[in-house]
């Protein structure tokens, strides 16, 4: 499942290419990737729309809820 979801988030921000030279890697290594490195998780987040929390659940655990997300919104 990591797999076919850092894929997803390669090919929504462009492909391999263009995601290595926003991150300043080369393309392969973006090909490489079986789940997207952690120092770069947050960028990729930003560049394909694919949310950290499906990008790497093993760090970021699951989603917050959106009442979660409103309470501390309000706060």
């Amino acid at each position: 499942m990591t797999k076919l979801i850092t894929k997803r988030a390669i090919e929504a921000a462009g492909g391999s290419a263009r995601l290595g030279a926003e991150l300043g890697i080369t393309r392969q290594a973006v090909e490489d990737w079986d789940k997207v490195p952690p120092k770069h998780v947050l960028r990729v987040e930003k560049l394909s729309g694919v949310s950290r929390y499906q990008l790497r659940p093993d760090i970021y655990g699951d989603a917050p809820s959106p009442l979660a997300r409103e309470a501390c919104a309000a706060a």
